[in-house]
């Protein structure tokens, strides 16, 4: 055995390392939630329960946070958001890739500008649209302050530029105009970008407190997460119960996110080309 391949395997040995002390770090807490939720009711806080393992839990944190209804909120909000976000996220990024106009690329610096600001500094004038727009206590209010997003615009704009303008040459020569140039062609070779911004906006939304928290008080509208931030203040010292509400709000997000991975290595293998 050579030097070389001896060094090579040496640093797939530490790489394989350092990915599993990684994986046990980030998975560790998770692994502790939800052994936790399988404790009896009502026991103290521990990591592996001894005896009377059971689904109790779940059942009552279903029923006391009245997760049913929290979870139909959330999936319709999270569902519209991202469906806005990719609609203007395409049409913009494909404008900033391939239209040439004046001030293209100060445009493209206001957008990555609206990255580094901190939605809790729009608030206030946010607040004061909704309210002069009547959309306070409205899905509106939980939709359309995130409608449009300069990440998902950056992120479609930069994978348009690397698709050969000739596929949309060809596309043109055939009579095609724009919008069927990035209905038929663009759109179709940007699935992984698309996957990305859709598992990235779709848990994003998800996961949101603050927008139900400011913009909305009609219990009907709770999402998930205030749902989850409701039990949590009324089941303070019942961990296991607590546990279990965080695992019901944790694996739709979860089982998403793994199903939508494997999508995006599938969309990345279909849609390798060479310029």
């Amino acid at each position: 055995m050579s030097k070389s391949n001896w060094n090579f395997k040496s640093g797939d040995f530490f790489s394989l390392g350092v990915l599993i002390l990684g994986g046990f770090i980030v998975l560790l807490p998770l692994f502790i939630v939800f052994l936790t939720s399988f404790a009896p009711p009502g026991a103290a806080l521990e990591v592996l329960p001894k005896n009377n393992w059971s689904l109790a839990n779940y059942r009552e944190a279903w029923q006391r946070g009245k997760f049913l209804l929290a979870f139909a909120n959330s999936t319709l909000v999270a569902i519209a958001v991202t469906a806005f976000q990719i609609v203007t996220s395409a049409l913009a990024g494909y404008a900033l890739a391939r239209l040439k106009f004046r001030g293209r690329q100060a445009l493209l610096l206001v957008i990555l500008a609206t990255l580094v600001i901190p939605f809790q500094l729009l608030v206030i004038p946010i607040f004061l649209v909704l309210k002069w727009g009547h959309l306070i206590n409205t899905y509106g209010a939980l939709i359309l302050p995130t409608a449009v997003n300069g990440f998902g615009i950056f992120l479609l704009c930069q994978y348009f530029q690397t698709i050969p303008v000739e596929l949309e040459e060809a596309a043109a020569i055939d009579g095609a105009n724009r919008l069927q140039i990035l209905w038929r062609v663009m759109l179709p070779l940007a699935r992984p970008a698309l996957v990305t911004l859709f598992l990235f906006t779709f848990i994003g939304e998800w996961n949101d407190l603050f927008k139900p928290l400011v913009f909305t008080t009609r219990p009907e509208l709770r999402t998930v997460q205030l749902a989850l931030a409701e039990f949590q203040e009324q089941f303070t010292n019942n961990w296991p119960l607590m546990m279990a509400a965080v695992t019901i709000a944790t694996v739709p997000v979860m089982v998403l996110f793994l199903i939508g991975q494997r999508q995006f290595i599938r969309g990345i293998a279909a849609t390798g080309m060479k310029n």
